[in-house]
C-alpha cells in the first residue's frame, strides 16, 4: 500500500537516510525502530511528503507520493511526533477545522468528528480549549485529526509519548482496531509496543535498514538459541552428571551452570527440552523449583544491531537545510 523506493536524504555531506526500501502491505501494521539520529524520523517525513528525497520514490496505492501529491496525500493520515495544533481553539472547533481542509462536506464532517472523539477518548474535552489540555490529550487529538478522512494509510510517530499509563493501554486498543482497517506504519521507541502491535518490523541505524521481518524471526536470525533456565531446590546429588544427562536432551547444545541450583540449556532454534527435562528430574528424583524458557527480547536485538558510538544525528526540523531545500 505504501512503498519506499531507495528513498535518499542528503545535508550537504551528511546522508541522513542512505536508500532505503520496503513496503508496508495492505492492512499491515509495520513497526519502525531506529535509535536517535539513525534516519527514522527523516524517512517518515518523506514518506508522508513533508520533506522531498534527495533520490528515490515513495508511492502510496500505486500513486508517486511526489509526482501526484494531491491524489497520494489523501490516502495519509499522519501524527507526528511534536503534534503541531492551535492552541487558542477548541478541540472540536479544531477538529471541523481539519474536516474543511480534507474537503468532507458538512453531513460527512460531523460524522467524522463525533466518531474521532469517541474512538480517541476526547469526547469529554471536546469544547475545552486546546492550549489548557495536557500533553497526553493533546496527543489524542492530533490522532484525532489523523483519522478524520479515514486515509487509508496512517503513519504515526511516537503515538502514546506523553501518555498515562491508562491511557497507553487504550491507544493500543484503538491502533489495534485501526490495524484492521487501515494500513499501518508506526514508529515508536517503546520496545513492547512494537512486540504488541506490529506483525513487521524495520530497524534503520544510520541511515540504512539493517534488519526486516517479524521480531521472531528476527531475533532466530540475529540472535540465535534460545535458553531454559532451569532451577533445582538444593543440588543434585552430582552435579557433572546432571549436567551430562541434560545436556543429551533433544535440541539442547550446551549447558552452562551458575552455581550449584541453576543451570542454563543453549536449545537449537525451535527447540524446547522442557518436558524432557521435567521427565528427567522425575526419573532422578530432583526437585525443581523453576522450568523456563528464556527467549531473547526485541530490546537485546535492538541493542544489537544499532549499537554504536554517539555521534553526528539527523538534523532537527526546520534546519537551515531543509528550509533550503
Amino acid at each position: 500500500m505504501i512503498e519506499a523506493h531507495q528513498l535518499t536524504r542528503r545535508y550537504g555531506d551528511f546522508t541522513a537516510v542512505d536508500g532505503i526500501s520496503f513496503a508496508v502491505p495492505e492492512g499491515e501494521i509495520v513497526g519502525m525502530l531506529g535509535p536517535n539520529g539513525a534516519g527514522k524520523t527523516t524517512a517518515i517525513r518523506m514518506m508522508t511528503g513533508f520533506l522531498p528525497p534527495s533520490s528515490g520514490r515513495v508511492t502510496v496505492g500505486g500513486r508517486d507520493l511526489f509526482a501526484d501529491p494531491v491524489a497520494a496525500k489523501r490516502e495519509i493520515g499522519y501524527l507526528p511526533e511534536n503534534v503541531a495544533l492551535y492552541p487558542e481553539m477548541r478541540v472540536e472547533e479544531y477538529l471541523a477545522y481539519r474536516a474543511r481542509l480534507e474537503g468532507l462536506e458538512r453531513a460527512a464532517a460531523r460524522r467524522a468528528i463525533a466518531s474521532a472523539l469517541d474512538r480517541c477518548l476526547i469526547a469529554d474535552v471536546r469544547r475545552q480549549v486546546i492550549g489548557t489540555l495536557s500533553k497526553g490529550y493533546r496527543q489524542r487529538v492530533g490522532l484525532a485529526a489523523a483519522i478524520l478522512h479515514d486515509p487509508k494509510v496512517l503513519v504515526l510517530d511516537e503515538p502514546t509519548v506523553g501518555l498515562d499509563p491508562k491511557q497507553i493501554v487504550a491507544i493500543r486498543e484503538l491502533i489495534r482496531e485501526l490495524g484492521g482497517r487501515h494500513t499501518l506504519l508506526l514508529s515508536t521507541h517503546i520496545l513492547p509496543e512494537v512486540e504488541l502491535l506490529c506483525r513487521r518490523v524495520v530497524i534503520i541505524d544510520r541511515g540504512r535498514i539493517v534488519a526486516e521481518g517479524s521480531p521472531e524471526a528476527l531475533r532466530e536470525r540475529w540472535l540465535g538459541t534460545s535458553q531454559v533456565r532451569i532451577g533445582f531446590a538444593g543440588a543434585p546429588p552430582d552435579p557433572g552428571a546432571a549436567a551430562a544427562a541434560l545436556g543429551a536432551l533433544p535440541g539442547v547444545e550446551a549447558v552452562r551452570a551458575e552455581g550449584p541450583e541453576t543451570v542454563h540449556l543453549e536449545c537449537a532454534a525451535g527447540a524446547d527440552p522442557r518436558p524432557e527435562a521435567f521427565r528427567l528430574a522425575v526419573e532422578r528424583g530432583w526437585t525443581l523449583r523453576e522450568l523456563a524458557m528464556e527467549k531473547a527480547s526485541l530490546e537485546d536485538l535492538f541493542v544489537r544491531l544499532t549499537t554504536r558510538e554517539e555521534g553526528a544525528g539527523e538534523p532537527a526540523a526546520g534546519s537551515a537545510e531543509e528550509v533550503a531545500s
